[in-house]
């Protein structure tokens, strides 16, 4: 019979003569029940022909077609490539409404309308003939009876068995331990799955429900195309999504994977000589970068770490492990919302990850004209606050007073960068927020008040971070007690002859003993006005007191008398002065 039908068509072609295409029409070669058998024949016809196509047929089986073209075409290019004995003889023209969803070329859509020029014959044709063409696909056997099912489930191998809970889990229908053992859990599970599909809810999957539900989990795997790369540079083996990433540059202590089409996956490649010291030290310096956000769960041992971060936008996970006198491991960075795939990606990466011994990225590995910043560490954007400005230790345990502004509309405050603190109270009026830390500091050193009225034209210091952390210690900004009054007469602040910076703002204002004056206030000049640079108000120290002592904490008095040296003064700022840093 199928030889009767080839001559058939055979006989057809011969005869036919240019017709207006009506729809897309493709060459089919070959159907497979499974996605697995089906790739790998999609391949190899691929290696051989132009405008090859896989694509998932409504029966759950999966088609390897040319095309698409408009009719002639696709009987112009049956008849060509038959001769040429280039496809199996009893390959047919199909309808391109037969194939729902295509699985390769991955990201591609040929079911657009768009066709692919060929040549068309130019014979007359023999419209009558033509409808006895074969264009349906190949027809499924009959559903099997659960008695059936069962007799082709036990013969499943064991990791036939796994794949079957992974995808059923992958899916949402299993929340079970992947054991292979089709328990009640496991045979819920399959029954939910067969209603979700409007099949009758039996528990036992058919030998085409199997093939349907794996060959969606596969069409899943093949979406992220996972295959082993290894690095031989960086002395890295490791699974990665190379439908997402593709190698970018090298950038030591890291191989960057980036993006491909801008679709938020990236991989790092870590490797770098060291010692545990260095692993320590690569824990630290990762939490401080962008790609790993601070919610997530962290974990260190002596010889390796992992690090989670987690955010609106995206998912990282870090694996770093020390041996062999290198550190070596993987960043992967997915964006938010894909947790499924990301779940399944990285799960290959671990399983699949392997150090090459003798091989490490050297340290001065990049190029030369890589944008370089103290934002940047190689090439990856460090976290940085809002804004950060000043503050000083008011008592050992230590409390921090700052400016009211600093610490407004803040979802973490830290002072130092390092220690969590929290608004203990504040007061808008006088500008000033009292910080307490998370846990209890033990500061060097914490501030003593002058109660004392302070000489006008007396000399006086702010001390604070001037450039909003650019530096590693607070500056002394140097300048005299103007007034002791504000500009519309305010009993609470002091008006200094200094020039100060934003970063100030929060700072300690000192005399020329080291007692404590006032806190530095953010420079607003009055409506419509624009003040001299070198003019700055501070709220005076009986201010400060007061709002201390209504919050529960008792200010300590000065004692000092005489003058410090500028370097004594330098030496006590830098040990009562803080950090006060706002982050998103």
């Amino acid at each position: 019979m199928k030889h009767a039908i080839s001559a058939l068509v055979t006989a057809v072609i011969t005869l036919w003569a240019g017709l207006a295409a009506a729809q897309v029409t493709f060459v089919q070669v070959e159907a497979h029940q499974n996605l697995g058998p089906a790739q790998d024949r999609v391949r190899a016809f691929a290696a051989n022909l132009p405008d090859v196509n896989g694509f998932r047929m409504g029966s759950g089986w999966y088609a390897i077609a040319l095309g698409p073209y408009d009719e002639n075409g696709a009987i112009a290019r049956l008849k060509s490539l038959r001769s040429q004995r280039a496809i199996p003889a009893d390959s047919f023209l199909v309808d391109s409404r037969a194939y729902s969803q295509q699985f390769w070329p991955i990201g591609s859509n040929a079911l657009d309308g768009a066709v692919v020029e060929t040549p068309a014959p130019q014979q007359d044709t023999v419209t009558a003939l033509l409808d006895s063409i074969p264009v349906s696909e190949p027809q499924p056997e009959p559903e099997e009876t659960r008695r059936e099912a069962l007799r082709s489930e036990s013969r499943l191998t064991r990791q036939e068995k796994f794949n079957l809970q992974i995808a059923l889990q992958w899916f949402g229908f299993y929340q079970g331990r992947i054991d292979a053992a089709f328990g009640p859990g496991t045979r819920n599970s399959m029954a939910e799955w067969q209603t979700s599909k409007g099949y009758e809810p039996t528990g036992v999957l058919t030998t085409r429900q199997r093939a349907e539900l794996v060959g969606e989990y596969e069409a899943v795997l093949a979406s992220l195309d996972l295959r082993l790369v290894t690095d031989d540079r960086a002395g890295i083996e490791v699974e990665m999504p190379l439908a997402m990433v593709a190698f970018d540059r090298y950038e030591s202590p890291f191989a960057h994977y980036n993006s491909i089409d801008d679709g938020g996956v990236t991989v790092l490649l870590i490797s770098q000589t060291g010692d545990e010291a260095t692993l320590l030290g690569l824990y630290d310096i990762m939490q401080t970068l962008e790609i790993v956000p601070l919610d997530g769960a962290r974990e260190r041992r002596a010889n390796s770490f992992t690090l989670t971060g987690e955010n609106a936008e995206i998912t990282s996970y870090t694996y770093a492990v020390l041996g062999d006198g290198a550190v070596k491991g993987f960043t992967l960075i997915w964006p938010a919302g894909d947790d499924k795939r990301r779940e399944v990606a990285l799960k290959a990466m671990r399983d699949s990850f392997k150090p090459i011994r003798g091989t490490v990225l050297p340290e001065t590995v990049g190029e030369g004209t890589l944008e370089q910043s103290i934002d940047l560490i190689s090439g990856l954007q460090i976290r940085r606050p809002q804004r950060s400005r000043s503050g000083f230790y008011i008592d050992s345990r230590g409390s921090v007073l700052t400016t009211a502004q600093a610490v407004e509309g803040c979802g973490r405050i830290t002072l130092d960068e390092t220690y969590e603190a929290t608004v203990a109270a504040s007061d808008a009026g006088l500008g000033l927020a009292l910080l307490q830390p998370a846990d209890p500091l033990a500061p060097v050193d914490y501030a003593r008040f002058q109660a004392a009225i302070p000489r006008l034209k007396s000399e006086v210091a702010v001390s604070g971070y001037s450039f909003e952390g650019m530096l590693g210690a607070p500056t002394l900004t140097f300048g005299t007690l103007a007034d002791i009054k504000g500009l519309q007469g305010e009993q609470t602040m002091k008006r200094l002859a200094l020039a100060a910076s934003p970063g100030d703002a929060g700072g300690p204002v000192f005399d020329t003993s080291g007692s404590v004056l006032g806190m530095l206030l953010p420079t607003e000049s009055p409506a419509g006005k624009q003040l001299p640079e070198d003019v700055s108000f501070a709220t005076d120290a009986e201010a400060i007191a007061t709002f201390l002592s209504n919050s529960g904490y008792a200010p300590a008095a000065s004692d000092r008398a005489g003058s410090m040296s500028a370097e004594d003064l330098t030496r006590l700022a830098a040990d009562l002065t803080v950090l006060v840093s706002c982050w998103e």
